[in-house]
């Protein structure tokens, strides 16, 4: 399954639960100053707490911070995460 998300959470056998909080954190990782209450609601009927989208919006934060410094540094992505990166520029 993790192989499916990290090519295209879509298309991945994730429940409906599972493909909203994806959704919502490619929300918050590409344009963050856009999510509305209206996104929240949409986890919350998906059975997630306060909690849980707090707990979602910082690990999603967290990764977004660390690979923007990697990228900085120019460090470079582990090899797992270069072939994956090649796959999704190549289609």
């Amino acid at each position: 399954m993790a192989e499916q998300v990290k090519e295209n959470y879509e298309f991945a056998k994730l429940s409906p639960r599972q493909k909203a909080l994806s959704k919502f954190a490619e929300l918050v990782t590409r344009t963050p100053s856009a999510v509305r209450a209206q996104d929240l609601e949409t986890l919350r009927r998906h059975g997630l707490t306060d909690r849980d989208i707090l707990d979602a919006v910082e690990v999603v934060s967290y990764f977004n911070y660390i690979n923007r410094v990697a990228d900085a540094l120019g460090i470079d992505p582990e090899p797992e995460m270069r072939e994956a990166f090649e796959r999704r520029r190549n289609r």
